[in-house]
This record gives C-alpha cells, structure tokens and sequence, in this order.
C-alpha cells in the first residue's frame, strides 16, 4: 500500500489553488492499494508448480517482507493468505442512500454501485475515490452483472425494468421484464441468454440480442429471491421464499431438483466459479449450506452467525474459501476444508462427507468461520464482491457505506484484529486503538474528501452545475423572459463583442402576421362608406381597440357623466369621445403610449378615475410633472436634504474650513 498526495500543491495561492485565493488545505495523504509490485514480483520469480516441491520461506511477518507479498494466485493451495482481515477504506456518497449491490469493472480497475435511489457510482480500485456518479433507474436498482465476455452490463430494478449497458454506461436497451421487483439475474456462460428471478413467484429466460422472453420458469410457491446460471454447464438455481432450492433445465424448463435444507427464506444461491462443482446457499435461518452437484446433497453447514444471512460470495481464486455477510452488519470468512470447531469447544469435530464410509447417507459437516469481523458495517449487508486478482473484497450495505477490505500486510495482523471492526467501539477506544473524537473527523474529513472527489469529476465530465442557467436545463434562457425546456436543446447564439455578450435574434417573421413581410396585399375595390380613402387601402384600427372584447358605449355614458361632462344626445352618430386621461372599458393604451395630451393652458385636469395610471393627486410643475410621480407615473421617492447631508458632514470633521 502507497499513498497518494492530498491537496493541489502544485497551483499557486493566488492562480485558484484555494477557494477566493487562499492558500490550499491540505487533506494529507489518500491510502493507495498498488498491486502492480506483487503481481510484477511473481511474474519475474515464478516457478513450474510441481506437486510436492518444496518453495521455502517467502514471508515473515515483519514490514521488512512487504516487497515480498505475491498475489492470491501465486499460492492456490494456501486460502488462508487471502482472508481478508484489514479495512482499508469506506467510501459515502454526498448524498447517502443503502447500497443494494456492489461489483468490480471487468478489469478491475474500478467498483460499481448501485443504490436505493437508481444510481450507478463509480469508485476508483485503487485510490477507492469518487469517480462518476450517474442516475440509471427510476427506482431502487436490485440486480447487477457483467456478461462474460466483459461487453456488456445488465440491471434491473425495483419496478421490473431490464436495461443493457454498454461499458461506457450508454443505455442502448430498456424493456420491461416482470411486473413486480427483479432480485437477480445472471447470464448463461455463452451470454446470448439471461435469467431473472422475480417476487411474482416465477423465473424468466431471456434471449439478450432480441429482448424477448424465452419461457418462463414456475414452481416456487413463494417470492423467487435468488438465481444463478452455471458457467459451463447448462443448469440454473433459483432460491425462494418457500425455503426451497431448485435446479432447472434452461433447454426444457424443467426442475430437475429440490434442494431442501433450509428453514427460512432463501436470500443467495451461487455456483463456484473455479471448479463449477458446489453449489453456495444462504437464508434467514442463520446458516449457510454447501452443496455437491456430483451428489445432489449438502457437504457442509457453516454456522457462527448469530443472525441472519443476507448475502455470500466465492473467492474468484480459491474455491475453498466463501465470505458470508449478515443481516447485522458482521462479515465472516470460512475456508471448506478445514473443520473448525465451535469457538467454546463444546461441538465436536465431525467428518468431512468424503472421508465417511457411506457420502450418500453422512451428515453434512459443520463448519465454523475462520476469521470474523463482527462490525464491519452498521447494517445488513447486502452486496459482496471480490476484486478479479483476489486481493480486495468489496461490501457494500444498509447503511448507505461501501467498504474496501483486504488481507494484512506482513507485521499487522496483531493492529489489525483490535480495531473497531473487530471488537467494538467501546473496546477498541478502551484498548486505544480507536479514538471517538478522531474517528468522527476522520469521518467528516472522508465526506468532505469524496465532496471533493464528486466535484472535480463533474467538473472533468464537464456537466452543468443544477440550477445553473443555461440551454436545455430548465434555467432561463439568456436575454428571454421565458424558462427554457428540460431536455429540449435549444439552438444557441455564439457570442459576439469584446464582451461575449450574444445577441439573440428575434423569431422568424410568420407570413400575414405583422411584421413587413405579413403586410397584407392591396385590395382590388374601394371599401363602401369610406370615400375618402382611395380604392385598395385599408383604412388603419383605431389605437388600442381590442376586436375581440368591443367597448361598451352605455357603461363609457355613465363614465363620462360621472366625471362632470354632459354625455351626447340620444341619437347622435358616432362614439362619445372620452376626456383625457379616462380609458373606456374595452381600450387598450397604444403600444408606447406613456400618456394621454395635457389639456391647453388655463384648463384644469379633468379628474381621474382609480388606477387609471395616472398620478391621484399632488401640485403640478409648470412641465407638467407631480412632486410624488414623473411623467411615467411611477412614484418618486423625495430627493434628500443637502443641508441635513452637509451637516452629517461637518459632524464627521469634514467641510468645517470656509473656502
């Protein structure tokens, strides 16, 4: 393990290295775990593995023997050098929601995600730092696989949506797969089909490259929780909430057999991947079996788990070595081939199945964990994954924390076992390997780390902050008064002008409304009753007429009486004109307008109705203006006193010498 430095060390104070200039804070230095020096290491001093050859001493639990490390697969015969003991890191989201499955990229150089909230989160392999953070689903996601030839990914969520994803996460294919949640999938070993299994009781083969269901599987009478399909053989697992273990004919759709053994739910079925000949399962019965598919029979009972088992997964390298996560937050290691006893010795060791004289008959083996980290999360675990070399074990759980594990260095094995994940708080602030106070600033100092983290890969992804204004994002738009569309791209103006400031050009004129180009052709006649007018003009709308809602001429009388005029006589021709600074019902002001005209000199100004836009009263200047409102009718504030601003001055101390 190496370390990486914190903190922009490289920017000058004033060239943005802080916020506002200021000097950088520097986080000290982000634990790295390098693997390339083993596996290097192994490569230049490997060896023909002969059976029986003797390899001598290559490590001595002293730090001194840290260059000597070699990865899992430099030692297949020895498990217990991979157990991982030693947490290495645990990395949160800004905003924390449970992690329903973890799994490493192909390559292994980065982990992924997937939370109640329907995000993908990447994870670097190596510095476990934010990398990218994407929005996938609608609802909580609860299945996650690569296929095997590393092309493609698939999920599903909550809602029964099936989605395909390239490595580069674009989505190219969404199609609906059950109409209640999917809790696992797996793909067939040649990957043109995949399995789901289904809280509607039943399981579905698909075909990958047309989307179409192929048959679907029923027998479980129960939610089906858990599926699994062979590498290599063509045979799938499912298990259930009726307690029951099935293996099914992909070819046929047949159930070739019931496993029972179990006494509760079924949560986790998985086939060993080295060797292809076991079968994992676990459930809510505090137990997790081991299965032969030689035999069709249980070999082994691991027990040691005081609550229940959420999760399980087999080391990618040794095929003797499960890890267990349960329902309270403990994360236990067992190798198969060793019969550990009861940690009172109260239960004596029995047999292995193989070595009894009749297999079909002899009870299976239990065995007990072989390392235990009682508190390794707060919370049910509910995903696990191992790193493709072996080295690093992911888990992610319900309180909304993914944690890095790994084995321990040489000369940290004794640190290592009293930490807070194996003891307790309680006991490891006791034994002072754990400090409270330093423990929630190393939390807070991690939050603000992955803060940082989310940050700076928004900002190189180069996606817009939320909220910012800006085209398509559901800001407003530069220079309009309208909100601009989510999702709509919206063409936009380059800047133009030593201060990039666009012009944003109107809207395209639409021929016959307004404009020079809507100017309506001539007409060929004269228009009856207008003789004035010569033949092919329009005559022009009265200014602030509104067609569509016409004046009313009885109300625009009683207006006009009211306001002291005398109305014209029943009969006359024509509108009665208003007085200046009344507006009928039905008028609009002509655009720009800002008034009516002031009548001649020696009149006064005809009264004015309420909210007519006028000023309600006040002396008039000989410009026509008002002491409390200008010409536009907005009020005016009163212009202060330049000798209560002198003497405001003069109390200060300045303007007391007389020019």
């Amino acid at each position: 393990m190496s370390y990486e430095p914190r903190g922009d060390h490289d920017k000058g104070y004033g060239g943005g290295g802080g916020h506002d200039g200021l000097p950088p804070r520097n986080r000290g230095r982000r634990p790295v775990t390098d693997y390339g020096a083993s596996v290097v290491h192994y490569m230049r001093h490997r060896q023909p593995r002969y059976r029986g050859s003797y390899t001598g001493e290559v490590e001595r639990p002293s730090p001194s023997y840290i260059v000597d490390m070699l990865p899992p697969y430099a030692r297949i015969t020895n498990p217990a050098d991979s157990v991982p003991s030693r947490h290495l890191h645990s990395s949160l989201n800004k905003i924390k929601h449970p992690i329903n499955v973890v799994r490493w990229t192909p390559e292994g150089r980065r982990l992924l995600t997937a939370s109640s909230s329907g995000e993908f989160t990447l994870w670097n392999g190596t510095g476990f730092n934010f990398e990218t953070i994407m929005q996938a689903h609608d609802s909580a996601i609860r299945a996650l696989v690569y296929s095997h030839s590393d092309d493609w990914l698939v999920s599903a969520d909550h809602d029964g949506i099936i989605k395909y994803w390239q490595p580069n996460f674009n989505n190219v294919e969404s199609i609906r797969g059950h109409t209640d949640p999917i809790r696992d999938l797996a793909f067939s070993p040649n990957d043109t089909k995949f399995v789901t299994a289904s809280d509607d009781q039943t399981l579905k083969v698909f075909d990958f490259a047309g989307g179409s269901t192929d048959m679907t599987l029923t027998g479980h009478g129960w939610d089906a929780k858990s599926c699994d399909w062979h590498p290599s053989r063509g045979l799938i697992v499912s298990g259930s909430k009726d307690h029951l273990v099935k293996l099914w004919d992909p070819r046929t759709g047949r159930c070739l057999t019931t496993l029972h053994g179990h006494k509760n739910t079924i949560t986790k079925t998985l086939f060993e991947r080295v060797q292809g000949n076991c079968l994992a399962t676990s459930a809510r019965d505090q137990t997790a079996r081991v299965f032969d598919l030689r035999m069709m029979r249980d070999i082994a009972l691991l027990r040691g788990h005081e609550k229940d088992i959420s999760t399980l997964t087999w080391h990618p390298v040794h095929s003797n070595l499960l890890s267990t996560g349960g329902s309270d937050g403990s994360l236990f290691h067992y190798l198969l081939d060793e019969p550990n006893t009861a940690p009172d010795g109260s239960v004596m060791p029995i047999p292995a199945v193989y070595d009894s004289a009749d297999p079909s008959s002899a009870p299976a083996q239990p065995i007990y964990p072989a390392h235990k980290i009682p508190y390794a999360h707060d919370f049910a675990i509910w995903s696990l994954d191992w790193h493709p070399l072996g080295h690093i074990l992911a888990s992610g759980s319900n309180d909304r924390i993914t944690r890095f594990w790994s084995r321990a260095r040489p000369g940290e094995a004794p640190e290592s076992f009293n930490d807070r994940y194996h003891i307790g708080e309680a006991a490891a602030e006791a034994q002072g390997t754990w400090d409270r106070r330093g423990g929630r600033h190393m939390r807070q100092v991690e939050e603000e780390q992955e803060l940082e983290d989310e940050m700076d890969g928004l900002v190189d992804q180069k996606m817009p902050i939320k909220g910012q204004p800006g085209v398509g994002g559901g800001g407003m738009m530069p220079g309009l008064s309208f909100p601009s569309i989510p999702g709509l791209p919206l063409q936009q103006v380059p800047s133009s002008g030593p201060g990039g400031s666009g012009f944003i050009p109107p809207p395209p004129v639409i021929p016959g409304v307004g404009g020079a180009a809507g100017v309506p052709p001539p007409l060929p006649f004269p228009i009856p009753g207008m003789p004035g007018l010569p033949a092919g003009v329009v005559p022009p709308p009265l200014p602030g007429m509104d067609l569509k809602n016409p004046p009313d001429f009885i109300a625009l009388a009683e207006m006009i009486k009211k306001a002291g005029y005398q109305p014209p006589p029943p009969g006359s021709a024509g509108a009665p004109i208003p007085p200046p600074g009344i507006l009928p019902p039905g008028l609009i002001p002509p655009p720009g307008a800002t008034g009516f005209p002031m009548p001649p000199p020696g009149f006064a100004p005809p009264p004015l109705l309420p909210g007519a836009g006028g000023p309600p009263g006040g002396a008039t200047h000989p410009d026509g203006g008002n002491d409390q409102y200008d010409s536009s009718g907005r009020r005016r504030a009163p212009l202060p006193s330049q000798e209560e601003s002198l003497r405001m001055e003069q109390s200060k101390g300045n303007y007391t010498r007389v020019r």
